[in-house]
């Protein structure tokens, strides 16, 4: 199996597919929600064909629902391994999260209580999914806004030992590192020191918004802003210390236009070039 290339990709959105294919050489994977292609054609499949054609491609799933309490979806699954033999993408990854209970599909990436249960439970989903896909898998870290009493692992540990356990791989979101230790309190850079950052497989930037509260700043990943200053200086400290390392830049909501995109990748690039020294805005 190939691997992402250590360089910046960005999420591939219909919108941009004209302008990508006219100006997206510099680009260096894009990266796909596995859930928008799991029908059998149309559109949606002929771009993503001539996307793969050209890029390395990478599938990022939200809908597996790791870290639910019940079993993993079947059905999901085998349509997911259907699109991993069609476009053999470098990698694929999910979320260290649930998002559905029973029948009912909730269409949000929410938090779990870090216990011993809760460990085993991942465990058990993320070796049924490395199994049923043939392949390893990255998971990725979440961005949250509430901790739970019944908590005795701390995350990072909790992420490590489901790594050592069953093999997978990590995706560290940055954002998602900034926006958890803005909510709790918590200094980020102490969590990224923490990271087993030699499983690290992708990282993820991304734009977040703000909320005041009577308690202080609420932080919610949205995905739908340029990436913020304080996330792209703790990235260049990452690079920095561990080297290059496939980079995706999200933006999945209030979309801008091609060139906008484009520049967070060039932003993103210049620091994987400059390992972790290049900072500056990208023109």
């Amino acid at each position: 199996m190939t691997v992402l290339p250590n360089a910046a990709g960005v999420g591939f959105k219909p919108q941009h597919f004209a302008a990508i294919r006219e100006t997206a050489a510099r680009i260096g994977f894009f990266e796909v929600h596995a859930e928008n292609y799991m029908g059998a054609g149309g559109l949606p499949h002929a771009q993503l064909t001539a996307l793969r054609a050209d890029f390395p491609i990478s599938l990022h799933g939200v809908g597996l629902s790791i870290g639910g309490a019940g079993p993993l979806d079947a059905d999901h699954l085998a349509r997911l391994r259907a699109l991993i033999d069609r476009y053999q993408p470098e990698s694929f990854s999910e979320h260290l999260a649930w998002s559905s209970h029973g029948a009912e599909y909730l269409n949000d990436l929410l938090p779990l209580p870090y216990t011993g249960e809760t460990l085993a439970i991942v465990c058990d989903h993320v070796d049924a999914v490395q199994q049923a896909l043939g392949r390893r898998m990255l998971l990725e870290n979440p961005a949250t806004c509430v901790l739970f009493a019944q908590s005795t692992i701390p995350e990072v540990d909790f992420l490590s030992e489901i790594s050592r356990r069953t093999g997978c791989g990590l995706l560290l979101d940055i954002n998602n590192v900034f926006v958890s230790a803005s909510n709790h309190r918590t200094d980020p850079r102490a969590y990224l020191a923490d990271f087993p950052m030699d499983r690290v497989g992708e990282i993820h930037l991304g734009g977040h918004d703000s909320e005041d509260l009577p308690s202080g700043p609420l932080l919610i990943d949205t995905h739908g802003s340029p990436v913020a200053d304080p996330v792209w200086t703790l990235y260049a400290e990452v690079i920095a210390r561990i080297g290059p390392r496939p980079t995706l830049v999200e933006w999945d909501n209030d979309l801008p236009d091609w060139p906008v995109l484009a520049a967070e990748a060039d932003r993103a690039q210049a620091i994987l070039d400059g390992g972790g020294q290049g900072l500056a805005r990208a023109s």
